[in-house]
């Protein structure tokens, strides 16, 4: 592999890690894979996350995105969390929004109350 290869998957590596996914070479590569390509060159596979602990993998990226971790948070900064957690369907898993209210120590009520106000055409369940 030549080092701009290197360079490449250096540099995909992070957006690769905050979704979840990860690379493999293509001899550890499978159906489903997505190729890597750099310069007309397929260089490496990058592997979805599987379902399973996605919401705990959306909460830690937005948990690194505003500094701290969901008990920690200002209301504001909770409320943001919600809205990025929202934007990236996270309430679509089930059970996301009691886990996401035990996690952040407020009410279920209390969520929804964010969702309401950053989904008013929506009842927020």
């Amino acid at each position: 592999m030549s080092s701009d290869q290197d360079d490449f998957l250096r540099a995909l590596r992070p957006v690769v890690e905050a979704l979840g996914a990860t690379i493999v070479p293509e001899r550890s590569s499978r159906p489903g894979d997505f190729p890597a390509e750099w310069q007309g060159e397929t260089v490496a596979y990058v592997r979805t996350a599987e379902l399973h602990g996605a919401l705990g993998r959306l909460v830690a990226a937005v948990e690194r995105e505003i500094g701290t971790g969901l008990a920690d948070m200002t209301r504001a900064e909770k409320q943001a969390a919600v809205r990025r957690l929202d934007e990236q369907g996270a309430f679509l898993l089930r059970g996301a929004v009691d886990d996401v209210a035990h996690w952040m120590g407020v009410s279920r009520v209390t969520l929804y109350t964010y969702l309401n106000a950053i989904r008013p055409d929506r009842d927020g369940r």
